[in-house]
């Protein structure tokens, strides 16, 4: 691996990073809320930082490849980076010490949710948007709008994609990655700026409604309310919300396709189809048990049963009830989209349904094999058969998926919380819903954590969103050999 590369690669993304701190600079010296220097010193470092870097790092697009490792290294590198940068203002402000900053700033990159902060009221509006942006940022994935607005760096880009991409069957639209991203990039921002309009028409005023635009598409669940989306109590919102939620979901190559050949493409498309069967029949079994298990009528039942499901599959986050007072099926039920997650290519995080389908269909098989050893059979997705090795890479990502809620919830547990808030804070985390179980994090808050806690909470939101693998390859010591290439 050449470490010259990974430097360069990050230092354009911490530029970056540094431009795009000049917007809540500006909405600072607008609404003079005495931020305005903590910001402007935020743009200094960044640039500080990336010139360090930009200084050691060498890259040339005419004559250097970006290979699988340096892919892997610039995705997990400028992650953690642009974590730590993000989470700035909040300690130079004194809302936050620099562990629950770092903690804030990933929560925001990884498009978590979940947050150290205790009071959101107090805040000045550029700090809570900057909270917006940053997880707006980390939605679609700062590698594929780094790839999407500046210069093609050469065909080496690809591995740049796939290591921040999710899900086993990432579609090229076009065939350069470039105008992939771009396109991408377009769908992410056309989807915010309607969904915006929509709130702001449904009673939110224009900063409320950006904030919490941003935070749907990108399936990050951060409010400018403590009380979140219930602070509102508005159907239309909610209804606002959770179509939003669902459209965040799906594959975002989806409507690129259906654009040019027609609306039925989306269910055409296997496991969108199965998305929407799963967040459907999950809604009907959690409105069910809360109509019946509680005093709920049905209408209020059917709208927090299917905003909550939607929530919790798309793995935004945002709250509209008090689930923990639901009844054990409705909260098992929710704990289930854990799992799931959304679809591969979306913003949201989980296992995605893909795999989860394909492993559901692994062990029907198997069941079938055990009756008739002698057959063959073969398990297919999108009606075609899926090879031996793509198989075994989905049951390996489940088993290192299950592993690592395992022995973080022993490390989280370690730090002195109780074992019910250590297995579903790092479910939370993992899955970047961000909502929990347990008294802990009901709606997104970490608050009384400690340090140690924090940090291992923050591993989990970066396994999870470079989907384990990106991460844990770079504990190999081949991947640090200068000369090996892959």
């Amino acid at each position: 691996m050449d470490i010259r590369i990974v430097s360069y690669l990050t230092s354009q993304m911490v530029f970056c990073l540094g431009a795009v701190y000049f917007i809540p600079w500006g909405i600072s010296m607008y609404l003079q809320d005495r931020c305005s220097d903590v910001f402007f010193t935020c743009v200094f470092i960044c640039n500080l930082v990336g010139g360090l870097l930009h200084h050691y790092g060498r890259f040339n697009k005419f004559s250097q490849n970006i290979s699988n490792r340096e892919g892997i290294a610039t995705a997990t590198f400028s992650w953690i980076l642009c974590a730590a940068l993000s989470g700035m203002p909040y300690w130079m402000t004194g809302v936050l010490d620099l562990s629950s900053s770092f903690f804030e700033g990933m929560s925001a990159v990884t498009t978590n949710g979940v947050t150290a902060i205790d009071s959101l009221q107090v805040l000045p509006r550029s700090i809570l948007f900057w909270r917006g942006i940053t997880h707006w940022l980390g939605g679609l994935g700062i590698i594929v709008i780094f790839i999407s607005l500046l210069p093609r760096m050469s065909g080496g880009a690809f591995h740049l994609f796939v290591a921040e991409a999710t899900g086993f069957n990432e579609d090229r639209l076009l065939p350069r990655l470039r105008s992939t991203a771009r396109i991408l990039f377009i769908i992410y921002l056309s989807l915010t700026l309607v969904e915006a309009v929509l709130l702001f028409i449904c009673g939110m005023d224009l900063f409320d409604a950006v904030n919490h635009a941003m935070a749907t598409v990108a399936t990050a669940g951060f409010s400018t309310h403590d009380s979140g989306i219930l602070y509102y109590d508005n159907p239309l919102i909610e209804l606002v919300i959770f179509f939003f939620m669902i459209l965040a979901g799906a594959n975002f190559a989806l409507y690129y396709k259906a654009y040019h050949r027609g609306w039925r493409v989306l269910w055409g498309d296997e496991e969108f189809r199965y998305f929407l069967y799963f967040v459907f029949a999950t809604s009907c079994v959690v409105s069910l048990s809360v109509f019946w298990g509680t005093e709920e009528g049905i209408w209020n039942s059917i709208r927090h049963g299917f905003f909550m499901v939607a929530s919790f599959s798309s793995t935004t986050g945002f709250v509209s009830a008090n689930y923990e007072q639901w009844p054990p099926i409705a909260k098992l039920a929710l704990v289930l989209l854990y799992f799931t997650g959304g679809c591969a290519g979306s913003t949201a995080g989980g296992i995605k349904i893909a795999r989860f389908v394909v492993l559901v269909r692994m062990t029907l098989v198997e069941l079938k094999r055990v009756l008739h050893p002698k057959m063959l059979f073969s398990v297919k997705f999108e009606g075609k058969p899926l090879t031996i090795a793509v198989l075994a890479q989905i049951s390996r990502f489940f088993f290192l998926y299950v592993i690592s809620i395992v022995v973080l919830s022993i490390l989280f547990a370690a730090t002195g919380v109780s074992l019910t808030e250590a297995i579903f804070g790092v479910m939370a985390c993992i899955s970047s819903c961000g909502a929990a179980f347990g008294g802990i994090g009901l709606d997104g808050e970490f608050v009384h954590i400690s340090s140690a806690g924090k940090m291992v909470l923050t591993l989990a939101m970066l396994l999870g969103r470079l989907e384990i693998y990106t991460v844990l390859v770079m504990l190999r010591k081949e991947f640090w050999r200068l000369n090996s290439r892959w």
